[in-house]
């Protein structure tokens, strides 16, 4: 190991190493690069890769299904996780490719960027742009088969790697048309290959929505009963907006829908409003998720502000004097889906989550505007309920502005933003700093007794805060305990939040390990997901996990997280000859430990649990929180009754 000052001694061996040749230049062929770098091409090799092998060849279908030759897919997933996709489309072609002198089905499977989707007018609209897809399927599975129907025959070829093992080759007559794909994951590149049939169910159902008219079929064979499912949605996004707000308390009794076309560009938008706080939007491009909207979303985010605001204005809704609705005031409550089909969508960055074509703002803005002034003459109480909704979340904006700058004003008043209940540490360094959030005075008192001040922070909280699910932000904003994190955490709120201020990269939530415990810990996570998300997607955010029982034998003490560790510690304490000198305690709370005990099983970094919080699904998400904190009673006792016999370690 050098220090800075020390400087290497010149080694021969290693000069001549370094030299920079022709014979140094690598030159990878066929699906070479694919196998070496997998991550590049289905993003890893955990679970999202491996499921993102079936999107893949999934896509090649829908392609078909959006250009009308295919109307029926089939999914399934066969014992040993193999999965087999088949569509009922026109069939990969076999004719020799002029180009590569090989069967074109051959060329498709084992060539990148090989396909009908470069230059060629036999799709018009499609998802998978890059042109890498099946192949990259190809080169990551350890055996590949595919079936193609055309022209009245059966042909097929078979795959190891990306490398062919046959010859495209006919095996007989066939009645119908179409391509079946099946696969198995290579095991050399994936670690653990086992697929969630619910992410399946959930990425194909929604593509059913997206392309109406067309039947996806899945089929679980691994199981000892077989599982079907049938998607089949005659409404597109009509069907879907129904879909999203199946659960919810609507504001409006119609939902708005409009299917248009401008300059070749096909537009489908729908939205409901709910009596919710929180809005939620999704947009698409070739059914691609386009999960940092772009310019589609701006077309319908213009023709929604400008047609409402011209009509609340025409109807005395908004006085002369009146300030316009923003678009912040008219997307509370608003559930809105729009997607679009474009012939060269231009993304901004490899992940496609933003579009950035310019004239698709503009033919969304077009169809939509139109359609929403027809859907306001035609539904005017409809259109009265949208208006009143989003004044009251104009005064509730203002209202929230006035008092988010001056909880802003007292942070700065108070120096440092450090509100009087919080014990901070010494550590002015967040990446070094722990915050933990405590249930209670007296957990807080042992806390802060236990803590290493150096780089742990305490900040007790006096019973349950505020359901924010319930509540604008300017009545949040009123509540005390609300306050205080807002100002420790230094990132502020709303408008004025800046991930980049936060004082702690380790927020710790720690409440008592029962029924209330468990209620305020769901409460301190709805306000971090509506209000601090970036914080939780970072992973700053934690749930401390302290014991539920101090076993002591003798003079031996050990700490058990579960009634199954603390049954083994105690066949362990009896098998060591202490049969009836065992003592088991069950803490009701934090503030039954001694600030040692605290440091030795909650605090302490070498001997602590922590669970991470992570967001895997940001639509489930939003979903569960709706549902368990809303307003809405019927969807969380509904949500009750199917998982109660699921619950586990519940307090009576």
């Amino acid at each position: 190991m050098k220090t800075k000052d020390q400087k290497p001694e010149k080694d021969e061996n290693l000069s001549k190493s370094k030299s920079y040749t022709a014979k140094d230049i690598f030159v990878l062929k066929g699906l070479e690069p694919v196998r070496l770098r997998p991550g590049m091409y289905i993003g890893s090799t955990g679970l999202e890769g491996l499921h993102h092998l079936i999107w893949e060849v999934c896509d090649n279908s829908l392609d078909e299904a959006i250009g009308g030759f295919a109307k029926n897919i089939e999914v399934k997933i066969l014992k040993g996780e193999i999965v087999e996709v088949s569509d009922d489309g026109r069939g990969i072609p076999v004719e020799i490719h002029p180009d590569t002198k090989k069967s074109a089905l051959e060329t498709v499977m084992t060539t990148l960027h090989a396909g009908a989707k470069f230059g060629s007018k036999v799709y018009q609209i499609s998802g998978g742009l890059h042109g890498v897809g099946v192949s990259v399927v190809c080169a990551l599975s350890d055996w590949m088969r595919v079936e193609v129907c055309r022209e009245g025959y059966l042909w097929s070829q078979e795959y190891k790697r990306g490398i062919p093992q046959t010859e495209v080759k006919k095996e007989g007559k066939c009645s119908q048309s179409g391509t079946k794909v099946i696969f198995h994951p290579d095991p050399q590149i994936f670690k653990e290959i086992k697929f969630d049939l619910e992410k399946i169910i959930k990425h194909l159902r929604q593509q059913a929505f997206l392309t109406k008219g067309v039947r996806i079929r899945i089929i679980d064979q691994r199981g000892e009963r077989t599982k079907i499912m049938n998607f089949y949605f005659e409404g597109g996004v009509r069907s879907y907006i129904k879909y999203l707000t199946k659960d919810a308390n609507r504001l409006i009794s119609n939902p708005f829908y409009v299917e248009g076309e401008r300059n070749e560009i096909k537009v489908e938008a729908a939205f409901y409003y709910t009596k919710e706080f929180e809005s939620f939007e999704e947009s698409f491009v070739n059914n691609i998720f386009t999960s940092n909207g772009g310019t589609h979303l701006t077309g319908f985010r213009s023709a929604l502000t400008r047609t409402i605001n011209d009509y609340a204005r025409k109807e005395g809704y908004l006085k002369e004097k009146d300030e316009n609705l923003s678009g912040e005031d008219l997307r509370e409550g608003l559930v809105a889906v729009v997607s679009i089909k474009i012939k060269e969508p231009q993304f901004e960055g490899q992940t496609k989550t933003k579009l950035g074509n310019p004239e698709a703002r503009i033919a969304v803005e077009q169809v939509c505007a139109e359609a929403l002034i027809d859907f306001y003459e035609k539904n005017p109480q409809d259109a009265k309920l949208i208006i009143e909704k989003c004044l009251i979340a104009q005064k509730a904006r203002l209202a929230a502005k006035a008092a988010r700058e001056n909880v802003l004003r007292k942070g700065i008043l108070e120096g440092l933003s450090l509100p009087g209940k919080l014990a901070d540490c010494a550590s002015r360094k967040p990446e070094e700093s722990e915050l933990f959030i405590v249930e209670g005075d007296s957990a807080g008192g042992s806390c802060k007794s236990g803590r290493d001040r150096r780089f742990q922070a305490v900040l007790p909280l006096r019973g349950k805060i505020l359901n924010i699910e319930r509540a604008r932000l300017d009545k949040i904003l009123a509540n005390k305990e609300i306050k205080s994190l807002i100002i420790a955490l230094g990132t502020a709120i709303a408008d004025d939040f800046n991930p980049d201020k936060v004082r702690y990269h380790r927020i710790i939530l720690m409440s008592d390990a029962d029924v209330d415990g468990a209620h305020i810990r769901t409460l301190l996570l709805t306000l971090f997901y509506r209000y601090f998300r970036p914080l939780i997607e970072r992973g700053y955010v934690y749930i401390a996990q302290p014991p539920l029982y101090k076993i002591q034998a003798g003079k031996q003490v050990k700490y058990a997280f579960d009634d199954q560790q603390k049954d083994l510690i105690v066949e362990e304490f009896r098998k060591a000859g202490f049969q009836n000198n065992i003592d088991i305690q069950r803490y009701k709370g934090l503030g039954e430990m001694n600030p040692e005990q605290l440091w030795e099983t909650t605090l302490n970094p070498q001997f602590r649990t922590l669970k991470k919080i992570t967001l895997e699904d940001a639509q489930e998400a939003d979903r569960i929180f709706d549902i368990l904190m809303g307003e809405d009673v019927l969807p969380r006792k509904k949500f009750i009754q199917t998982y109660a016999r699921q619950v586990k370690n519940l307090d009576i």
